[in-house]
Protein backbone atom coordinates (compact mmCIF):
# COMPACT_ATOMS: atom_id res chain seq x y z
CA UNK A 1 0.00 0.00 0.00
CA UNK A 2 1.49 3.41 -0.67
CA UNK A 3 1.85 5.81 1.38
CA UNK A 4 1.06 9.64 1.14
CA UNK A 5 4.82 10.83 1.71
CA UNK A 6 5.52 8.81 -1.65
CA UNK A 7 3.07 10.51 -3.27
CA UNK A 8 3.64 13.83 -2.59
CA UNK A 9 8.06 13.05 -3.23
CA UNK A 10 7.51 15.39 -6.86
CA UNK A 11 5.71 18.37 -5.30
CA UNK A 12 7.21 21.76 -4.05
CA UNK A 13 3.52 23.39 -3.65
CA UNK A 14 0.51 22.68 -2.61
CA UNK A 15 -3.17 24.48 -3.64
CA UNK A 16 -4.55 25.97 -0.69
CA UNK A 17 -8.49 26.37 -0.56
CA UNK A 18 -9.49 28.64 2.58
CA UNK A 19 -12.81 30.08 3.89
CA UNK A 20 -13.21 33.79 3.57
CA UNK A 21 -14.93 36.24 5.79
CA UNK A 22 -17.16 36.31 3.54
CA UNK A 23 -18.17 32.66 3.44
CA UNK A 24 -16.81 32.19 0.03
CA UNK A 25 -13.76 29.53 -1.17
CA UNK A 26 -10.28 31.27 -1.94
CA UNK A 27 -7.95 29.39 -3.62
CA UNK A 28 -3.77 30.19 -3.41
CA UNK A 29 -0.40 28.22 -3.02
CA UNK A 30 1.83 27.75 -0.66
CA UNK A 31 5.35 25.80 -0.82
CA UNK A 32 5.01 23.07 1.92
CA UNK A 33 6.97 19.99 3.69
CA UNK A 34 5.37 16.97 4.65
CA UNK A 35 6.70 14.69 7.37
CA UNK A 36 4.44 11.88 7.26
CA UNK A 37 1.24 13.05 9.53
CA UNK A 38 1.08 16.68 8.77
CA UNK A 39 1.09 19.19 6.03
CA UNK A 40 3.04 22.51 6.91
CA UNK A 41 3.25 25.88 5.19
CA UNK A 42 5.05 28.87 6.42
CA UNK A 43 3.12 32.01 5.43
CA UNK A 44 3.05 35.73 5.86
CA UNK A 45 0.22 36.86 7.95
CA UNK A 46 -0.41 39.67 5.21
CA UNK A 47 -1.69 36.61 2.99
CA UNK A 48 -5.55 36.18 2.45
CA UNK A 49 -4.99 32.62 3.31
CA UNK A 50 -3.23 33.31 6.62
CA UNK A 51 -6.14 35.45 7.81
CA UNK A 52 -8.42 33.02 6.65
CA UNK A 53 -6.69 30.03 8.31
CA UNK A 54 -6.67 33.14 11.86
CA UNK A 55 -10.13 33.20 11.50
CA UNK A 56 -11.27 29.65 10.11
CA UNK A 57 -8.62 26.78 10.70
CA UNK A 58 -9.50 24.57 8.37
CA UNK A 59 -8.44 24.14 4.75
CA UNK A 60 -8.39 21.87 1.78
CA UNK A 61 -4.63 20.83 0.54
CA UNK A 62 -4.72 20.07 -3.51
CA UNK A 63 -1.71 18.50 -5.01
CA UNK A 64 -2.62 17.75 -8.75
CA UNK A 65 -0.38 16.69 -11.64
CA UNK A 66 1.55 19.28 -13.79
CA UNK A 67 -0.31 19.86 -16.88
CA UNK A 68 2.66 19.03 -19.53
CA UNK A 69 2.92 15.85 -17.53
CA UNK A 70 -0.20 14.77 -17.86
CA UNK A 71 -1.32 11.84 -20.49
CA UNK A 72 -4.83 12.99 -20.07
CA UNK A 73 -5.73 16.54 -19.36
CA UNK A 74 -9.35 14.70 -17.75
CA UNK A 75 -7.85 12.78 -15.87
CA UNK A 76 -4.52 14.05 -14.15
CA UNK A 77 -3.42 12.75 -11.10
CA UNK A 78 -4.79 14.26 -7.79
CA UNK A 79 -4.89 14.72 -4.26
CA UNK A 80 -7.38 16.38 -1.78
CA UNK A 81 -6.94 16.42 1.86
CA UNK A 82 -9.39 17.96 4.32
CA UNK A 83 -7.22 19.58 7.28
CA UNK A 84 -7.82 21.01 10.60
CA UNK A 85 -5.01 23.70 10.81
CA UNK A 86 -3.16 24.75 13.82
CA UNK A 87 -0.54 27.06 14.35
CA UNK A 88 3.14 26.31 15.61
CA UNK A 89 5.05 28.80 17.72
CA UNK A 90 8.38 29.17 16.74
CA UNK A 91 8.56 28.42 20.86
CA UNK A 92 8.12 24.51 19.67
CA UNK A 93 11.04 22.38 18.45
CA UNK A 94 8.78 21.46 15.90
CA UNK A 95 9.14 24.66 14.54
CA UNK A 96 12.68 24.44 14.44
CA UNK A 97 12.73 20.67 12.91
CA UNK A 98 10.41 21.63 10.65
CA UNK A 99 11.74 25.02 9.13
CA UNK A 100 15.48 22.89 8.65
CA UNK A 101 13.63 20.56 6.58
CA UNK A 102 12.46 23.44 4.78
CA UNK A 103 15.60 24.72 4.59
CA UNK A 104 16.95 21.23 2.77
CA UNK A 105 13.93 21.20 0.87
CA UNK A 106 13.96 24.57 -0.63
CA UNK A 107 16.64 27.61 -1.08
CA UNK A 108 18.58 27.68 2.38
CA UNK A 109 18.98 31.84 2.26
CA UNK A 110 15.60 32.52 1.32
CA UNK A 111 14.22 30.17 3.99
CA UNK A 112 16.15 31.86 6.22
CA UNK A 113 15.45 35.18 5.35
CA UNK A 114 11.84 34.62 5.70
CA UNK A 115 12.29 33.12 9.18
CA UNK A 116 13.82 36.81 10.22
CA UNK A 117 10.23 38.02 9.14
CA UNK A 118 8.17 38.37 11.84
CA UNK A 119 4.62 38.60 9.96
CA UNK A 120 5.62 34.70 8.89
CA UNK A 121 4.01 31.78 10.69
CA UNK A 122 4.44 28.13 10.38
CA UNK A 123 1.36 26.07 10.20
CA UNK A 124 0.04 22.03 10.33
CA UNK A 125 -2.21 21.18 8.03
CA UNK A 126 -3.57 17.56 9.65
CA UNK A 127 -5.28 15.48 7.28
CA UNK A 128 -8.96 14.48 8.63
CA UNK A 129 -10.36 12.95 5.32
CA UNK A 130 -9.35 12.93 1.68
CA UNK A 131 -9.39 11.24 -2.03
CA UNK A 132 -6.18 10.10 -4.24
CA UNK A 133 -7.11 9.87 -7.86
CA UNK A 134 -5.00 8.21 -10.46
CA UNK A 135 -7.09 8.40 -13.42
CA UNK A 136 -10.46 7.23 -14.40
CA UNK A 137 -11.25 3.97 -12.13
CA UNK A 138 -8.62 5.18 -10.26
CA UNK A 139 -9.82 6.44 -7.43
CA UNK A 140 -8.84 6.17 -3.36
CA UNK A 141 -9.66 7.46 -0.05
CA UNK A 142 -6.72 8.32 2.06
CA UNK A 143 -6.95 6.79 5.55
CA UNK A 144 -5.09 4.57 8.15
CA UNK A 145 -4.18 5.57 11.76
CA UNK A 146 -2.03 9.04 10.34
CA UNK A 147 -4.25 9.54 8.00
CA UNK A 148 -1.51 8.99 5.54
CA UNK A 149 -2.09 5.48 3.62
CA UNK A 150 -4.24 4.86 0.33
CA UNK A 151 -7.28 2.99 0.99
CA UNK A 152 -9.44 1.38 -2.09
CA UNK A 153 -12.80 2.79 -2.18
CA UNK A 154 -15.70 0.17 -2.10
CA UNK A 155 -19.17 0.97 -2.79
CA UNK A 156 -18.55 3.34 -6.17
CA UNK A 157 -20.52 2.09 -9.09
CA UNK A 158 -17.71 3.39 -11.57
CA UNK A 159 -18.78 5.49 -14.80
CA UNK A 160 -21.55 4.92 -16.77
Amino acid sequence: MKKLSELLTGYQSVVLGTQGSNGYPFSSYAPFYYDGEHVYIFISNIATHAKNIQTTPQASAFFIEDESKSENIFARKRISLQCDVTSVSRDEETFNTVMENFQDKFDAAMVTMLMGMKDFNLYALKPIYGEATFGFGEAYHIGGKKMNELVTRTGDRGHK
